[in-house]
């Protein structure tokens, strides 16, 4: 089996992942934060070694500004519906994954006004066009460091610096991103980053975290669970209400540590010469169509496209059942990004290696895309 679906899923994952696992799940089965005892104690360190682990790979000195989640789409609603109120402006892209646009969309209804800035037609966005969309009752602008249809990487640290110069919040899905390519918060002016625990920070389903600026301070998406009546719970602990995923946590921060330990650049490196490949073997067939630029180096780990005369469907399942090579066709979460490339309501075959994919894996990708093709 060729597993070329990473992101989605991660996999396989670091043995040290499933390791830690199963170690907090057999021997640390205390309620992080609720007890005194041993084990409860010890499932308190299991959560702060994780919130340290995060804060050194994205660079912020604090690790109580980094919130857990149980995805990337909980961390979105978190901050979005906790910071936006009605009359305020939100700016966003017309290719962002259905956690934003489902979460915009609710808000609007509840009078946030949002306005959509277009990609060209490799997905990139223009600052101009960011610069045109805010306006004095913009609160916040939150855009994709890479679609996961496009690929396509955007000057996340710019338009960071352009919203700093407007007072507006500057909000950042990492959901494709962090882990795969090195992240600094405050080199790249990010105020408020979302990112999911189960892609390139090889953790497990279920995991996730939500990293807030000093002076950020969403309302509580979720209430109870935490603390006594009388107390005003702080961040992190006022955003994690209820009993925390702590073996899953643990998992999180053992891919963590592995990426700090082998070094992002490294992992970057290798699967940008993996797209590479990908994108030149699809690209001498006229019959194929890429969605995104055709610079590997300017994308995420991942590339859509489809194949003339067949549809994204019967692709992916002749790749499963015929070469047992495993890809995610369809609408990928994100019909509006779509609709931009062109490719709505079908969706596209995505192809997406990651860093234990091997060249070999990507050769027999190609022979298999051929046959089908033919």
């Amino acid at each position: 089996m060729i597993y070329l679906d990473n992101a989605a899923t991660s996999f396989p994952k670091p043995e040290e992942v499933y390791k830690r696992i199963d170690h907090v799940l057999r021997h640390i089965s205390g309620n992080p934060g609720r007890a005194s005892h041993r084990m409860a104690i010890e499932a308190s360190r299991v959560i702060y070694a994780a919130r340290e682990a995060v804060a050194r790979l994205i660079n912020i000195p604090d690790s109580s500004r980094v919130v857990f989640t149980k995805n990337a789409t909980e961390a979105i609603n978190i901050a979005l519906k906790g910071i936006l109120k009605p009359g305020d402006h939100a700016v966003t892209t017309s290719f962002e994954h259905n956690s934003v646009v489902k979460t915009l969309g609710r808000l609007s209804e509840g009078g946030v006004k949002v306005t959509k800035v277009r990609p060209c037609l490799e997905g990139f966005i223009a600052l101009k066009d960011v610069e045109k969309a805010i306006i004095k009752e913009t609160r916040i602008v939150c855009v994709s460091h890479a679609s996961n249809v496009f690929g396509s990487l955007q000057d996340i640290r710019e338009i960071g610096r352009l919203c700093r110069q407007k007072g507006v919040i500057f909000m950042v899905d990492g959901a494709q991103t962090v882990g795969a390519l090195p992240t600094d918060a405050d080199y790249m002016n990010i105020d408020i980053l979302a990112a999911t625990g189960h892609k390139a920070l090889f953790g497990p389903q279920g995991t996730g975290f939500l990293y807030l600026r000093e002076g950020i301070e969403p309302e509580a998406l979720v209430n109870g669970g935490t603390g006594e009546m009388e107390v005003v719970l702080e961040i992190p602990e006022r955003l994690e209400s209820g009993t925390m995923n702590t073996p899953g946590v643990g998992g999180l921060s053992a891919g963590v540590e592995f990426l700090l330990k082998e070094g992002v650049e490294k992992i970057r490196s290798h699967e940008v010469s993996l797209v590479r490949e990908i994108i030149s073997g699809l690209n001498e067939n006229r019959r194929i169509r890429i969605i995104g630029t055709l610079d590997a180096s300017k994308r995420a780990s991942l590339v859509a496209f489809n194949i003339e005369g067949k549809t994204p469907a019967e692709v992916g399942s002749r790749l499963d059942e015929e070469f047992s090579i495993l890809v995610r066709t369809g609408a990928h979460c994100a019909p509006e990004a779509h609709r931009e490339a062109g490719t709505h309501p079908d969706g596209a075959i995505r192809v997406s290696p990651g860093y234990f994919t091997a060249e070999k894996d990507i050769e027999e990708l190609l022979r298999a895309i051929r046959t089908i093709a033919k």
